[in-house]
């Protein structure tokens, strides 16, 4: 037998898969009744677009984003509060 959160959660996801199911067939019905041709070359624009990766970052970025949250692990930071009152503290005395 579901749990509550697991029949909410299935009951979702039923949802969605309906949802997509139905914006795929209305895409499908829009792309093949259109003869914009400015139309149709924005949708292959999107398409191509999402299936490049944006953007890979380099061994060293990856290497920065691992110290950076090795960092963060053992506690070396300061919360984004305290940094912007320090600029702002940095930036009066810079009047």
């Amino acid at each position: 037998m579901l749990t509550l959160g697991e029949e909410k959660r299935n009951q979702l996801n039923y949802k969605t898969m309906k949802s997509t199911a139905i914006i795929k067939k209305n895409l499908i019905s829009r792309i093949e009744s259109s003869n914009d041709e400015r139309f149709l070359i924005a949708l292959q624009t999107i398409f191509d677009s999402t299936e490049q990766e944006l953007y890979t970052p380099s061994s060293k970025e990856l290497e920065s984003i691992e110290a950076g949250r090795k960092d963060i692990e053992e506690g070396k930071y300061k919360p984004h509060y305290d940094v912007m009152k320090d600029v702002a503290e940095w930036l009066k005395e810079k009047r």
